[in-house]
């Protein structure tokens, strides 16, 4: 089912995250990860995303995983990242997708390769990518939005104008950054009603498993942490189960009042790991998603 579909209905979606194990030669990680998926597709996730790194850089691992998820009936959703990217690597990569039956992708301009200065080839922009695809195939396309603004634009009003770029190019659905505050995002929704996007906006939440994570997260990204989730991390960031069941908690609040107030999907970032993610589902006895 494609993203259009899927975000017009009249609830709120679930979709989850995953992404290749790194320094996996013995293939015991990516075998985890199918013990883990098989614990999330209980839940019946409208998709399941599968990131994939700039450049290419773990394209077969990547498309591994999609292809044993297809094998499996779970809608996918592939990364597709244009960093350091030629038009012949995409096309390649297409074709693999189209074989596949893939129906959507989330199309993002991707990270730079670390210490590469420079690393255009034919795409600078994921608006860029996105409009070639419309171009080359039928797929149905998200892209990546940023509540509080991408890291690296100098303001959220310049943010959203480039967020314009890559709807007006032909994307569907708007898939967020993880925020840890909600009304950061309906003030975002605000925002992009007023510019007249019209688009299905689809909340990132980042369930909290370890006091570590988050810090990396967070250095990444530009996120607003609340003050009550402040509060919590400095009482608990010693306590690795304590703080894992703080997040679960406070995830599970994020999502009560999304789904209370209409959003049309939840996508969890789940790191590879289910027991966060269904406990939170378990805990909004998912009827409420379905």
């Amino acid at each position: 089912m494609k993203l259009k579909e899927i975000y017009s209905q009249n609830k709120t979606n679930i979709s989850f995250e995953v992404f290749p194990p790194k320094d996996d030669d013995n293939g015991e990680k990516t075998k985890k990860l199918f013990e883990e998926i098989s614990v999330l597709k209980n839940y019946n996730p409208a998709l399941i995303s599968v990131t994939y790194g700039a450049g290419g850089s773990n394209k077969d691992k990547s498309y591994n995983i999609i292809k044993s998820l297809v094998e499996q009936n779970i809608n996918v959703m592939p990364h597709f990242t244009c960093v350091c990217s030629s038009k012949e690597q995409i096309d390649n990569y297409l074709q693999d997708l189209i074989d596949l039956n893939i129906e959507n992708i989330l199309a993002l301009r991707g990270d730079e390769p670390q210490n590469n200065d420079v690393c255009y080839l034919d795409f600078r922009y994921a608006n860029e990518l996105v409009e070639y695809l419309k171009q080359k195939t039928d797929f149905s396309i998200a892209v990546a939005g940023y509540p509080e603004g991408h890291i690296s634009a100098p303001d959220l009003k310049t943010d959203i104008q480039n967020l314009k770029k890559k709807l007006t190019a032909g994307a569907d659905i708007i898939i967020t950054q993880m925020f840890f505050d909600n009304d950061r995002l309906y003030q975002y929704m605000d925002l992009l009603e007023k510019e007249n996007i019209t688009q299905p906006v689809i909340a990132g939440i980042l369930p909290i498993i370890s006091y570590k994570q988050l810090e990396k997260m967070l250095t990444l990204a530009k996120v607003t942490l609340p003050k009550k989730l402040t509060e919590s991390l400095e009482k608990y960031k010693d306590n690795k189960d304590d703080i894992k069941h703080f997040g679960i908690d406070f995830a599970t609040e994020q999502c009560q009042n999304l789904i209370e107030n209409n959003i049309k999907g939840i996508h969890l970032y789940s790191l590879n790991k289910a027991y966060s993610v269904s406990k939170i589902l378990d805990n909004l006895n998912y009827k409420v998603c379905i």
